[in-house]
């Protein structure tokens, strides 16, 4: 079985209950997540051997924190024990018009302080195929950066395949330095994955006739910005994801991937909103789940978007789905009745 090994940092999520906000919530919904937890989380779901790697504090929230990756599945034995505490953030979930809100409190978080002594990336990436992590992770803090550079270096000198998902977050990092460290470490990646604002975000590569806030894009603008991407970078394949805002409740959901062979587009869906957080990662957790198991490039596109079209109807971060539960999607069963 291919392994996957994801880095990066896994918080604890505050959130009021339903659809409350801030202001009204007199008690929050604790759960676990964040970018490359919630891969590995995903991968392990669908059947792949995936390990998580990070740096938790040694108390009762890190062992929390690691319980919640344990118990599905995912290996969690190379992870790093120190630091003075746990990343948190708060989630108002949005609906209607009114859009999801995210307050970050991560500052000085076991592995946004992490030193370069405690990980060995040569031992924790034996017998791993895969390495993932995302722009989360280097936005966190320079040591954060630094330890993503890291491990790239070492998961190339080890022949394993790198993908990165560059998820730009403006609460963490300006543009101008995402652009920076993001360009420095492009170089070690083989799959690039983004969403429908990241490219623009971070490299200041636009799409043609297209109005993300207005939810109008157009798929051939996108093959062009992948097209830019592969070139300015040398990735193998670039992935986009493609979302529609009709309202923060629901939204069309389509992807497109730039491979050997050429471009290719997925199927959309219409999506009515459970939870939106983790779609992209869920996204990445299919993708690579499918690449690794010999799919071609459209059929691997199509599974990560119908997988990454489920998350949306699972609370938390996690994409609880099955690798069955996809290709039932892919083979017509999105009608929602019930399974007896």
């Amino acid at each position: 079985m291919p392994k996957v090994v994801t880095f990066g940092e896994i918080m604890l999520r505050l959130a009021p209950e339903g659809y409350k906000r801030f202001a009204q919530a007199d008690r929050f919904e604790a759960t676990f997540g964040g970018g490359e937890a919630n891969v590995a989380v995903s991968l392990s779901c669908l059947g792949a051997d995936a390990a998580f790697v990070t740096k938790l504090p040694d108390s009762e929230l890190g062992r929390a924190a690691v319980n919640s990756l344990r118990r599905f599945g995912v290996d969690t034995s190379k992870i790093a024990w120190g630091g003075k505490r746990l990343g948190i953030y708060f989630l108002e979930k949005g609906a209607s018009q009114r859009p999801s809100k995210v307050i970050y409190d991560r500052a000085g978080s076991a592995v946004a302080e992490a030193s370069p002594a405690d990980f060995d990336w040569s031992k924790i990436f034996e017998g791993a195929d895969w390495f993932h992590f995302t722009g989360i992770t280097p936005a966190i803090s320079d040591n954060a950066a630094e330890l993503c550079r890291l491990a790239c270096v070492a998961a190339k000198a080890a022949g394993l395949t790198v993908s990165c998902d560059l998820n730009y977050r403006k609460n963490l990092w300006s543009r101008e330095k995402a652009g920076a460290v993001m360009s420095g470490l492009m170089g070690y990646v083989d799959v690039c994955v983004a969403n429908e604002e990241d490219a623009a975000d971070v490299f200041g590569i636009r799409a043609e006739n297209t109005d993300v806030g207005a939810g109008e894009l157009s798929f051939e603008g996108y093959a062009g910005v992948a097209g830019e991407m592969r070139a300015r970078f040398g990735f193998t394949k670039v992935a986009i994801t493609l979302r529609g805002s009709i309202s923060a409740s629901d939204n069309r959901w389509a992807a497109m991937l730039l491979a050997e062979g050429g471009i290719y587009f997925s199927r959309e869906y219409p999506i009515h909103i459970v939870d939106r957080v983790g779609g992209g990662d869920s996204f990445c957790a299919g993708l690579i789940h499918s690449l690794l198991a010999g799919k071609d490039p459209a059929a691997a596109l199509e599974f990560a978007v119908a997988a990454s079209c489920l998350k949306h109807s699972v609370e938390g971060d996690f994409n609880l789905i099955s690798a069955a539960e996809v290709e039932a999607l892919l083979k017509g069963g999105g009608g929602g009745r019930v399974q007896r």
